[in-house]
């Protein structure tokens, strides 16, 4: 399984992703790659839909139909309601449908 989590150095954000990523990496034995997308032009090719975004095997584990893309911070719902990440349990549940 192949994760990597894009972001952008602007969005806060990417790195409380990256700590919960890490916490199930450590409990899944995942490894995780990073990609620093750089530019609006960058985004719009990647079909970057914000920061963060986490990808399995190259798919969008939270894609919405529709969703903007573009060098912007992203929001996902969650439990508690709208955040900047989605929740580690959120993500284990994710992983775990791979």
């Amino acid at each position: 399984m192949d994760v990597t989590l894009q972001y952008f150095d602007g969005c806060p954000n990417w790195q409380t992703a990256d700590e919960r990523l890490r916490v199930l990496a450590g409990e899944l034995g995942l490894r995780i790659g990073y990609q620093k997308v750089e530019s609006p032009e960058e985004a719009e090719a990647l079909g970057f839909r914000g920061s963060p975004t986490i990808l399995v095997d190259g798919r969008d584990l939270f894609a919405a139909t529709g969703a903007p893309g573009g060098l912007a911070c992203r929001v996902y719902e969650t439990p508690d309601g709208r955040a900047g990440s989605p929740t580690i349990d959120q993500l284990r549940a994710a992983l775990g449908t791979i």
